[in-house]
């Protein structure tokens, strides 16, 4: 299973340590042997909405050969949402078979058409940019619709990281996963 991590400038740092900390922790606890990701971007370095520089793993190309894409929040979401770039090369993921994201992330998987007749979150204070994209915004934590996942403010990352890891591996390695992290929250979908 190969990951693809996707970070750009103006990202919420949170969003994407949230879920990178569980979901990696199914290779990193030997649940999954062959889990790999890769920090993908447009650019081999970006600074986050605080100034905290990324480096990525790879820049550039196309993404459908990953298994699962996964998108973070933050104010660059606003603008990357409408860079016909940017939203080329995450349309390159329309055939990835698990697309995830936190908070305005969801503005990003819905300009690339993947939220169409779904339901879907975001932060609460995005709800209405994110209308246009899906079928109805739900105030949930995470919401599952199967092949898209998306997950509410920057502390559901964590929440929607769990929730990965328990589908993948299931409820033990969730309990596991938590227990290492010392996360004593039972949040479920």
């Amino acid at each position: 299973m190969q990951a693809a991590f996707i970070v750009f400038d103006g990202m919420t740092s949170l969003d994407f340590i949230g879920f990178y900390d569980p979901i990696t922790r199914l290779k990193s606890m030997k649940i999954i042997d062959d889990f790999a990701w890769n920090v993908c971007s447009l650019a081999a370095e970006i600074t986050d909405d605080r100034g905290l520089k990324l480096k990525a793993d790879t820049v550039g190309g196309t993404l459908s050969h990953y298994d699962m894409l996964v998108v973070p929040g933050g104010f660059g979401t606003r603008k990357l949402q409408h860079d016909e770039k940017f939203m080329a090369w995450i349309k390159t993921a329309s055939d990835v078979p698990l697309k995830v994201s936190v908070c305005t992330g969801a503005l990003i998987l819905g300009a690339a058409g993947f939220l169409k007749g779904r339901r879907a979150t975001t932060h609460p204070s995005a709800y209405r940019e994110l209308e246009p994209y899906c079928e109805t915004v739900v105030r949930e934590r995470v919401v599952d619709e199967g092949t898209i996942i998306t997950a509410r403010g920057v502390s559901s990352a964590i929440d929607m990281g769990l929730h990965i890891v328990e589908r993948f591996a299931g409820s033990e390695a969730r309990a596991r996963v938590a227990t290492q992290m010392d996360y004593p929250y039972q949040w479920q979908v």
